[in-house]
């Protein structure tokens, strides 16, 4: 079916969505509110947006709060020790972000004097900053004239223009579509209240179009089945991996070591092991008795993942020689910031050693 771009004007769309911002906007803590006269902190505006790719509000609320208390500007955060950073970080996933980070504050305050670029170009030139985060930035913090695509915004704009075609081949059109009711002024209220919609109002199952400020103009409301859009392609099986493990234990402490930087869960905490692969046997980091105690089973994006763990107790640390690793209190092993994966494989170690091989 052809788009036809006239059933949503420029000027209509945004001042019925805009109006409806005003009335509906959610409370947030990196938020400001609409009609308020205080600018918005462009730090806690990106820090924000970069906590929030593929996380939900809910989950990055309290991680928010504890980053911006522990590290209250862009300078706090460059200076922050990168260890404690990605301990701060589990839990939020993707922790190459959490690199980026760091290696982003750095260039705003060595490269820019501690202020962000106020256009979407500078804001691209910065350490972990695409097209999306980029242009969030700048129409939120510096009210800059800018195309604001997230998952909520192209659910809504392939809506109200009926788009036919399949993501994710559509996304230059939505952008594009999306380009011709976006206003110039107001522009960050313009791009929060597309997320806000889409959150709230244009969501993925049973939208309540009822609500919707967008409804009068809204093709797929008038075609009777809005759930269609976004059109997606038929899913992919994700491949499934396998891994294994090493909980080895000597003095009420157990080995660490930290993962390469480059890839999934770079530089991070974790236990000893590899694989991850259709096949996976590496060695183990010691000679031991190692017992097999369960299996910690992952999902990620492109793949699904089974860790194999095994456990073992050593007599002493002195007697193994491993120089690249670390031996973590297994009474705090809470505070290593061990990802989600190898946490839970933690929980077994521990439970292990003190319930099956106690001292």
């Amino acid at each position: 079916m052809p788009v036809d771009t006239r059933v949503a004007s420029p000027d209509d769309a945004a001042s019925l969505l805009l109006a409806w911002y005003d009335a509906h906007a959610r409370s947030l803590p990196w938020r400001t509110p609409p009609g308020d006269a205080t600018p918005p902190d462009p730090y806690r505006v990106w820090l924000s947006e970069i906590m929030l790719q593929q996380t939900t509000v809910a989950a990055v609320g309290p991680y928010f709060a504890r980053f911006t208390a522990r590290w209250p500007t862009v300078a706090a955060l460059a200076a922050a020790d990168e260890a404690a950073l990605m301990a701060a970080w589990a839990g939020l996933g993707y922790y190459a972000r959490a690199r980026n980070l760091i290696a982003c504050a750095r260039a705003v305050v060595s490269e820019h004097g501690g202020r962000f670029p106020d256009t979407e170009e500078g804001l691209r030139a910065l350490p972990g900053l695409g097209a999306y985060t980029a242009a969030a930035v700048a129409a939120i913090a510096f009210g800059r004239r800018a195309v604001v695509v997230d998952a909520n915004v192209e659910r809504v704009a392939t809506r109200l223009f009926a788009l036919a075609e399949p993501l994710p081949a559509s996304r230059p059109r939505i952008r594009a579509l999306a380009d011709t009711i976006t206003p110039t002024d107001r522009a960050g209220d313009f791009a929060q209240a597309m997320m806000d919609l889409g959150s709230s109002i244009c969501t993925t199952r049973r939208p309540r179009c009822l609500l919707c400020p967008l409804a009068a103009p809204c093709q797929a409301r008038a075609e009777g089945d809005p759930e269609t859009y976004p059109v997606k392609p038929a899913k992919k099986a994700k491949p499934h991996r396998r891994g294994i493990a090493y909980w080895l234990e000597a003095d009420g402490a157990v080995l660490l070591v930290r993962r390469p930087d480059k890839g999934l869960l770079g530089g991070m905490r974790a236990l000893p092991g590899g694989g991850w692969s259709e096949i996976a046997e590496p060695a183990p980091p010691a000679e031991a008795d190692w017992r097999p105690i369960g299996t910690v089973d992952h999902v990620f994006t492109h793949f699904s993942l089974s860790l194999d763990v095994m456990a073992a107790q050593f007599p002493a640390q002195s007697a193994i020689d491993l120089p690249d690793g670390q031996w973590w209190p297994v009474e705090t092993i809470e505070q290593a910031g061990l990802p989600t994966l190898y946490a839970r494989a933690a929980a077994l170690g521990r439970a292990f050693i003190r319930e099956v091989l106690p001292a």
